[in-house]
């Protein structure tokens, strides 16, 4: 496996797939799931539901947050890994957060879900060829391969677990 190249995926992609320099990114979706089961333990309950800043989300929201994306792009995955040449729409995470119910579900209970749609994902990508990995289809307007998704679904949840650590003080990995 290589990593995507800049001209697989839109550039404001960019910065969650430069989290990832590995190249076996199958182990890296797999350690996230299983770093995941360790989380609740390290989010004190009285943290769950404080955001860092007005108008920010609280931890129970970024997570539920993350599961959202984490649907949102394996299913672009799964269609362009399956040659749809149907064009995929964007999506406003703001408004379904704002829809959400996160803010009243406790956080172990978001990252068990969360894990449960990582873990759920896996052996999709793991059943993958390399002719599916490079894979092109559009979403949002943009061209996107299946190896850029997941990608940019690891590198979604490194940058929200550095948010968690660095605005909020939680250590989750």
């Amino acid at each position: 496996m290589r990593r995507p190249a800049e001209d697989e995926y839109a550039a404001y992609y960019g910065g969650y797939v430069s989290r990832v320099p590995e190249t076996d990114i199958v182990a890296v979706l797999e350690a996230q799931a299983a770093s995941m089961d360790r989380w609740p333990a390290r989010v004190p309950h009285d943290k769950e539901t404080v955001a860092y800043a007005p108008g920010k989300w609280t931890p129970r929201q970024l997570i539920g947050h993350m599961s959202d994306v984490e649907r949102v792009f394996s299913y672009r995955a799964l269609r362009i890994s399956r040659r749809d040449a149907t064009p995929l729409p964007g999506f406003d995470e703001k408004p379904y957060v704002d829809h959400s119910v996160f803010a009243d579900v406790p956080v172990q209970m978001l990252v068990a879900e969360l894990a449960a749609v990582r873990r759920a994902n896996l052996p999709l990508f793991r059943r993958l060829d390399e002719e599916a990995w490079s894979a092109r289809g559009e979403a949002s307007g943009m061209g996107i391969t299946v190896r850029a998704l997941a990608y940019i679904m690891a590198g979604h949840v490194r940058h929200h677990v550095a948010v968690l650590r660095e605005r909020y003080g939680l250590t989750l990995e």
